[in-house]
């Protein structure tokens, strides 16, 4: 997934309200800009850290800069932008990539599925294989050389465990796509000290036959790509 503009450099002040962070240029100007992401980013947006944004072209945002990108200080690129995580991971299984996930005729996005009122991010599809549905996370938290998801305690994403389990129990294929958007992580693991609950169910979904994969992209200030299977333990 290639960045449409070069990204703009500054540095990072201060994170608050959620989705604000406050800038510095090398021009000593200071500016708000977006942050996509709901987690607490711990580690990905300590004040002083390099910080990479983008700018939008549409008149009518608030705040036309969103960040995307952070550098800490082992000079470690980390992706803040959650959302380009789903975009890494279709691009990857469209280009065959996951060989896991690989040989299906069609896909789809955001298609309404389960009992709690959840979409699901990639739906694969075709005509001799049962239907694939695959929840999408990025794994930013790296804590003493480990990766960990969630990073904050998350209602959201214990609800799509649950949701996976049910598409599982109905036949289907049902997978937990984690891709790590931190240069510095190298295995994930279900954080537990964070959410418990969500600890606890990701062992059930994996009993229950529910897939979990883990894969690195590498974060460039170019370009983000999915470059490798990476180990994933319950414990």
């Amino acid at each position: 997934m290639k960045f449409h503009a070069p990204l703009a450099k500054a540095t990072l002040l201060k994170r608050y309200k959620r989705f604000l962070v406050d800038l510095r240029s090398d021009t000593q100007q200071e500016f708000t800009v977006h942050c996509a992401n709901t987690g607490k980013m711990t580690g990905c947006a300590d004040p002083g850290f390099t910080a990479y944004y983008s700018t939008s072209d549409n008149p009518k945002r608030k705040y036309p800069h969103s960040l995307e990108l952070t550098e800490n200080q082992a000079g470690e690129l980390i992706c803040v932008n959650t959302a380009l995580a789903n975009k890494v991971a279709i691009e990857a299984i469209t280009q065959d990539m996951i060989p896991q996930l690989s040989g299906y005729q069609t896909q789809r996005s955001e298609v309404k599925y389960g009992t709690e009122n959840s979409r699901i991010d990639i739906l694969l599809q075709d005509e001799d294989k049962p239907d694939c549905y695959i929840e999408v996370k990025s794994v930013t938290l790296l804590d003493q050389g480990q990766g960990y998801f969630p990073d904050a305690q998350t209602l959201r994403g214990q609800k799509h465990l649950r949701e996976l389990m049910q598409i599982r129990q109905q036949g289907m294929r049902a997978v937990l796509l984690f891709v790590v958007m931190h240069n510095g992580i190298t295995s994930v693991k279900p954080a537990a000290h964070i959410d418990s609950q969500y600890a606890t169910l990701i062992e059930e979904t994996q009993a229950q036959g529910v897939e979990i994969y883990a894969y690195r992209a590498q974060v460039s200030t170019q370009d983000i790509t999915l470059t490798e299977a990476l180990p994933f333990a319950i414990r």
